[in-house]
């Protein structure tokens, strides 16, 4: 497995996906309910079908909120999967406020090594396997057909964190859907910390803002799957920060038999 020639490989998926998205985007489109009455739009279908078109050459399966979802028995012996969102944060790409985000992450024995998060409607690129760390890139999809290599890409990026300079201590949440405990994970950072400030924002960006340096902790103490955290998880892992279980303090797991992930903390 050569590691960088996959997450050029996880690049190209998320950025050929979001082009995918985008081209529903710009149009007026409609959407439906699954059966746990979250959305679905054309566009998860659009860009999953191209991630999986690109992955396919790497004869790693498959693991996609919107694939074929396989039994425990059939892949409880994977060393390697990936583990795809193909539209992470449905509700607000219908509201189009541009805060949704194409996930991909690379498993090996149930621990992210890859993880490459874009916001198609920004050009904005996350990536970072374990060899190099984490980096944030603004780049269109013009601009990524002409780079020669993933290290001109390194070149051109920043390595995150990337450093801040901020006396208030921030953190992710939620502002109008704040659960009790979260409410009370709040109200004993004020017990600690000065300056607190709350942030909210769609998808996937909440665990980059933590990685970029812009918020200091991001508590997830509500439901989430799998493919909602995977890439996101690889991207805070190599640059610095920890994704842990609220309730144990171990860190997350992938390709478990239940594929709910427990309540957790990056920080």
């Amino acid at each position: 497995m050569n590691i960088e020639n996959l997450t050029s490989l996880a690049i190209s998926a998320c950025i050929f996906g979001g082009k995918e998205i985008m081209s529903v985007y710009n149009t007026d489109f409609g959407f439906e309910l699954k059966k746990d009455n979250s959305p679905l739009t054309i566009a998860d279908k659009k860009c999953n079908k191209k991630i999986e078109e690109i992955l396919h050459d790497s004869k790693i399966p498959i693991l996609s909120e919107e694939g074929k979802q396989l039994n425990y028995e059939d892949r409880k012996n994977w060393k390697y999967l990936w583990i795809v969102d193909p539209l992470d944060g449905t509700k607000e790409f219908i509201k189009k406020n541009g805060e949704f985000t194409v996930n991909v992450a690379l498993v090996k024995n149930n621990q992210p090594i890859i993880g490459v998060i874009y916001v198609p409607a920004k050009n904005i690129l996350y990536f970072s396997n374990k060899n190099i760390g984490s980096y944030k890139s603004t780049i269109s999809i013009d601009e990524f057909k002409d780079l020669a290599s993933i290290e001109e890409l390194i070149r051109e990026s920043e390595k995150l964190p990337i450093i801040k300079n901020s006396s208030k201590h921030v953190i992710v949440a939620s502002r109008s859907h704040m659960s009790k405990e979260t409410k009370d994970f709040v109200d004993r950072r004020r017990e600690i910390k000065e300056n607190i400030e709350i942030v909210s924002i769609g998808s996937s960006l909440k665990i980059c803002m933590v990685a970029e340096g812009k918020a200091d902790v991001y508590p997830r103490l509500a439901p989430t799957m799998e493919w909602d955290v995977a890439a996101g998880h690889s991207i805070a892992k190599y640059s610095g920060f920890k994704i842990l279980n609220y309730d144990n303090g171990t860190e997350l797991t992938y390709n478990k038999e239940n594929l709910l992930n427990p309540f957790f903390v990056v920080e």
